[in-house]
């Protein structure tokens, strides 16, 4: 059930009525204290209790905005909400929140409590009374006293001491100037902070530069210089994440957390909260990029039954999850209302939604990423030289792709022993011929970054050495590879997987799906997009692979274009050209500027 249907998500006022029919059908997952809410089964790495804690403080990043902008419609939520916070916090209370520890997922749900306290006081702190004021402060107060990353996490202890000092409580100023340098220790340049331990991806957009944008918004007469570099950061850095959109409001499926979903917007809601334009975006470009996010996702089958959101990416979808993604983790995507903070008369909600077209091809270093579209911006492609950490589940597939686009996005590995359960889109999976698992790139030994191609060299098994360029050129890229092996390996070179598209209403019907293979291509084609793979060099078989159901992050049931390899010990060059595009129609053949390019390489 999508409680969001038949909302056109243009104005402020139907982004009001979105963040309401959200936040109705999690009314009746409050416990009877109103401190936990729980919208569903399953797991996280913390206990069940915190993950109730962390569905009632997940809905408050949708809720204070609402509140902030004076809201009618927030004040029901808020008398469920505001018990909550008196009963969480009150350590007398059957369902108090508890004592935390050092690296306490409760550190994290801490944050919108500190922001509501920064920009409400009214609502979070005087309308309590004396006792219910200590309890808030007492329980908050705990992050001051643990251990917590140094990462992203940082903020999460600002945002309290930012919340506190508002309100005239004793806030740890030796701890948020030290909090607040370390983050700033994190910035690399071009507008990108890394979170620790090196990668850079949406963290930077929905962490460090919500959080810092808000901090501007809050604190700028107390700390000026500091909050115009977080400004004039996000401004640096707001052209270049303009570039992970295409035309439809997709934004780029890359890294960990995307359960998160519409948080991918979250960025342009906090800065037009900071007051932040940038060169080229406008408010009605920052506009149209937030809403039309919004409504691509709004429209996706991402609820339960009962209405609300689920783990998953295009539809609800454990296997991608990371252990931190309870059932009620997806909610943080309600960051991307905090619009609704500023009144009608604000210039994002008077400016006319505009849209915006970035470069065809943008190289951006910080990240590692060669942004490609086509003329029409239907699709963006990304090809990237890795940012491998261990850390979290799936990260290969999450990052070590050879590329990434807004139309097919990716798949994850359920099992390395066929091609069908690795489902290896847009990666060249080599093993031992005859048995062995199969492996992909995990990691560079050495990459270079140019405007018209990246190159990589990559060890994906004792005893092999693979050297792989990448160039693009419109929606088609070539890949070639020279592999040093001491044994013989088979090989297969994933194209994109694509929707299965079912012609009938029952699993025995035909695919309507066009679907070729030869001894030197293979293709899909269909209402969901065209990706397609031609051998040039090295390759002897194409076939199209329907991989094991829910691998694709958007589609459950999908196939996958691949050329099979034989590579006999010492050197072997593989070389293929890879298709991609948001329509139907499939090439026949390679174009002759496509061959010339692969001559090149």
């Amino acid at each position: 059930m999508n409680p969001i249907r038949n909302n056109p998500l243009r104005t402020r006022q139907d982004l009001v009525r979105a963040a309401a029919d959200l936040t109705e059908p999690l009314l009746p997952c409050l416990t009877p204290g109103k401190a936990r809410m729980i919208v569903g089964e399953g797991s996280a790495h913390y206990p069940e209790d915190v993950a109730g804690m962390e569905g009632w403080s997940r809905v408050l990043w949708g809720l204070v905005p609402m509140l902030m902008g004076s809201c009618p419609e927030a004040e029901p939520f808020w008398r469920e909400w505001r018990q909550g916070l008196i009963h969480g916090t009150d350590p007398e209370d059957p369902e108090y929140w508890g004592d935390i520890g050092r690296y306490d997922q409760r550190m994290v749900e801490m944050a919108v409590i500190g922001i509501g306290l920064c920009f409400l006081p009214d609502r979070f702190y005087g309308e309590l009374s004396a006792r219910e004021r200590e309890n808030v402060y007492r329980w908050l107060d705990q992050i001051n006293r643990h251990d917590m990353p140094a990462n992203n996490w940082r903020f999460f202890r600002i945002l309290v001491n930012m919340g506190l000092k508002k309100n005239g409580c004793p806030a740890d100023a030796d701890r948020l100037r030290e909090d607040l340098d370390m983050m700033e220790s994190h910035y690399v340049g071009d507008g990108w902070y890394f979170d620790y331990p090196t990668k850079r991806d949406y963290y930077t957009l929905w962490g460090f530069h919500f959080y810092s944008l808000v901090y501007a918004a809050a604190m700028g007469a107390e700390d000026p210089e500091r909050c115009a570099r977080f400004r004039e950061r996000a401004a640096l850095i707001a052209p270049r994440f303009a570039c992970w959109f295409d035309r439809q409001g997709r934004a780029l499926p890359y890294g960990r957390s995307l359960t998160y979903r519409f948080c991918q917007a979250s960025f342009w809601a906090a800065m037009a909260l900071a007051g932040v334009t940038a060169e080229g975006l406008g408010w009605g470009e920052i506009k149209g990029l937030l809403l039309r996010n919004l409504r691509f996702w709004l429209s996706m089958p991402v609820f339960d039954r009962g209405g609300a959101l689920t783990v998953g990416y295009g539809y609800p979808n454990l296997c991608a999850a990371e252990g931190y993604n309870a059932q009620a983790s997806p909610y943080w995507a309600l960051k991307t209302f905090f619009v609704l903070a500023l009144p009608e008369t604000h210039p994002f909600w008077q400016a006319e939604e505009k849209p915006y077209m970035p470069p065809l091809r943008f190289l951006d270093e910080q990240v590692r990423l060669l942004l490609t579209r086509d003329g029409d911006n239907r699709q963006v492609v990304a090809y990237t030289a890795g940012n491998h950490a261990w850390e979290h589940m799936h990260e290969d597939e999450k990052y070590e792709k050879f590329a990434y686009s807004t139309r097919f996005a990716f798949s994850v590995i359920k099992e390395a022993t066929t091609l069908v359960k690795g489902a290896f889109d847009s990666m060249l999976a080599v093993k031992r011929a005859g048995r062995d698992l199969w492996h992909t790139r995990s990691g560079c030994d050495s990459f270079s970054l140019e405007e018209d191609r990246i190159s990589f060299s990559w060890c994906p098994m004792e005893g092999v050495r693979i050297d792989s360029v990448i160039a693009p050129l419109g929606m088609w890229h070539i890949r070639k590879h020279v592999i040093r092996t001491e044994y013989e390996l088979e090989a297969a070179e994933g194209a994109f997987s694509v929707r299965k598209d079912w012609a009938g209403k029952r699993p025995c019907d035909r695919v309507a799906s066009v679907l070729k293979a030869g001894s030197g291509f293979a293709s899909a084609s269909g209402a969901y997009g065209t990706s397609a793979v031609f051998a040039l060099k090295g390759y002897e078989s194409g076939e199209v692979i329907h991989t094991e159901p829910n691998t694709n992050l958007m589609y459950p049931r999908c196939v996958l274009p691949t050329l099979h390899a034989r590579i006999l010990p010492g050197e072997t060059v593989l070389l293929c050209a890879v298709f991609a595009d948001d329509g139907e129609l499939c090439p026949e053949n390679v174009p002759e500027e496509v061959v010339r390019l692969a001559g090149s390489l």
